[in-house]
């Protein structure tokens, strides 16, 4: 078994974790978790699997306190996206201090990070719990955080997402909607019969468009910004000398904390309203997907210990930050547990170069273990 960070993080990268749920024939999660499940056993720790799905397991583990402590959870997802238009994507190569290879950044970093800190905490006869969750498919549907949260649970927790080694409190969520047209199908060159979904369609993209620039005028989140929306998909029509029955427009709505699915399903409700004065305009809108935003209080004990371990690592108070994208935080958060992000520096995160700074992820690995030692002494 690999015993220094850079063979740990090499091995991961090593094993396919493709996610299956994006690319068809994908490899999934099960021998990653296999080999976690066996590294954690060589030092004693003992680990289960959940399966959230058939042949898409997670991994729990966990290095029990001897009473009266506080818990703290590490967690850090097992799967990658695809590998399309990369050379040797599983064959880790490092170079000028970086390990390349797909996941190496997002987020095999974060995972073996988080399991020496997990082995540090083994060392270290704390009074509290510290659980690792190594989980499945958070890159696309988090089917293996909602599982392993029907099993566990702590007192705080900390995702090992890379934030380029600041303290990340808050990052935005999404709303998923389909849009529908329904015109009349006719022969295109009859267009006193014709109704055409497609251009009324048009009308709608002007309505988002228009509520996209209204998003950027309200009030910016400190650390986010703005809400956005965008159109993502569009399809529709027969065939080229046919006037249209049907247009379907898929969209995405990124949302800030305190936006809730509801209110955004009712902004586009709003604008589609609008256009209902034409009585040959019908649409229908549904709420396809949500997930929520994130944010924790800086003043919150787990965001607190985590600053207070960073700054003794790094030799400087870390950037407190914002993040775009959408992560399992916010699961942890809507279960109750306090969560806090920080992981490590890199770069190419799907992309088809990916790669991680090698001192940053031992730097990430010191924090979490000064923070674990701090927090559940």
């Amino acid at each position: 078994m690999p015993e220094t960070l850079t063979d740990l993080l090499a091995a991961l990268v090593r094993l396919d974790s493709t996610n299956p749920s994006l690319v068809p024939g994908g490899a999934g999660e099960t021998h990653i978790a296999q080999f976690v499940v066996a590294w954690l056993a060589s030092r004693g720790i003992p680990a289960e699997l959940i399966e959230a799905a058939p042949g898409r397991p997670s991994v729990v583990a966990r290095v029990r306190g001897t009473g009266g402590g506080r818990s703290l959870l590490l967690c850090a997802h097992l799967d990658t996206v695809g590998t399309e238009g990369m050379d040797a994507p599983f064959e880790p190569a490092v170079r000028d201090g970086r390990l390349y290879g797909r996941g190496a950044y997002d987020m095999k970093a974060g995972l073996a990070a988080s399991l020496l800190a997990l082995e540090d905490a083994s060392r270290s006869a704390l009074r509290g719990d510290v659980v690792l969750t190594a989980v499945a498919d958070e890159e696309h549907a988090s089917l293996g955080m909602q599982a392993v949260l029907e099993h566990v649970t702590a007192d705080a927790a900390i995702v090992t997402e890379p934030t380029e080694l600041g303290v990340s409190v808050a990052h935005k969520g999404f709303t998923w909607h389909e849009i529908t047209t329904h015109g009349r199908a006719a022969h295109g060159s009859r267009p006193d019969l014709g109704v055409d979904a497609i251009a009324h369609m048009g009308r709608v993209l002007g309505e988002l468009e228009a509520l996209g620039r209204e998003l950027a005028t309200r009030d910016a989140h400190p650390l986010l910004g703005h809400g956005s929306l965008h159109a993502s998909l569009i399809s529709g029509g027969q065939e080229l000398s046919s006037y249209p029955e049907r247009c379907t427009l898929l969209v995405e709505r990124r949302t800030l904390p305190g936006e809730t699915p509801a209110q955004t399903a009712q902004e586009i409700e709003a604008r589609l309203a609008r256009l209902g004065a034409d009585p040959q305009f019908r649409t229908e809108h549904r709420l396809t997907l949500a997930r929520d935003p994130f944010g924790i209080s800086v003043d919150a004990p787990i965001v607190q210990a985590l600053e207070r371990a960073a700054a003794g690592v790094l030799g400087a108070p870390p950037a407190v930050i914002g993040q775009s994208f959408w992560m399992d935080s916010a699961f942890l958060a809507a279960a109750g547990i306090p969560t806090v992000v920080f992981g490590p520096r890199g770069g190419g995160a799907h992309a088809t170069e990916e790669w991680v700074e090698l001192a940053s992820v031992e730097q990430c690995r010191q924090t979490l273990t000064a923070t674990l030692r701090a927090f559940c002494a």
